[in-house]
């Protein structure tokens, strides 16, 4: 106990005081995270091992997606020196433009989790680490998907034309919706009816 670091725990057995340094709950059941209590009865899990759980599990499901849009922004950044890149409208640089920054913008939103994790190293600050990882990995897929849905856009219409870019697009905006939004909301729904 070091009152001169903010995340260390005060009197253990002091009642107003229900968060360890590691973001557990302590207290009685009705003040504790329903997830949690299941965490703690099936998994025989504590607090801290469900925070490290969940940091390893985000962890695995940015090194998919990192991969994925450091390919996607490298890939755009060479485009400009392709020889018929001069070719292309007017539109078609706007659009590779937004795309390209929506790639760079994914890029560091999925990449800022481990540098977070690398500035509160030996802190004790699990909680906050992967609770600001989940937005950082949200918006980085989000941003990941528009992203996608702008190269999409581009490579139909440089491809086929303007109209079947339109289309194509609108397509891949809907299935990443669909598989990104929509069915992980009804899934979530439907665990938390039954």
């Amino acid at each position: 106990m070091d009152p001169e670091r903010p995340d260390s725990p005060t009197d253990p057995t002091d009642p107003d005081d229900r968060h360890d340094v590691h973001g557990g709950t302590r207290g009685n059941s009705e003040e504790t995270d329903p997830d949690a209590e299941w965490d703690l009865r099936e998994r025989r899990e504590t607090p801290t091992e469900r925070l490290d759980r969940n940091w390893a599990d985000l962890l695995q499901e940015l090194r998919v997606s990192q991969t994925g849009v450091q390919l996607l922004t490298g890939l755009l950044l060479t485009v400009p020196f392709q020889s018929r890149f001069p070719e292309i409208t007017p539109q078609q640089r706007v659009v590779y433009l937004v795309t390209t920054s929506l790639s760079v913008i994914a890029t560091g939103l999925l990449i800022a989790p481990v540098i977070l994790h690398r500035v509160l190293f030996r802190l004790h600050a699990r909680r906050p680490l992967v609770r600001a990882s989940q937005r950082f990995a949200i918006a980085g897929l989000a941003t990941l998907g528009l992203a996608v849905v702008g190269v999409v856009e581009l490579i139909f219409a440089v491809v086929l034309g303007g109209v079947p870019g339109v289309i194509a697009a609108c397509v891949a905006l809907v299935l990443l919706g669909v598989l990104w939004v929509l069915v992980p909301a009804v899934v979530r729904r439907r665990l938390n009816e039954g």
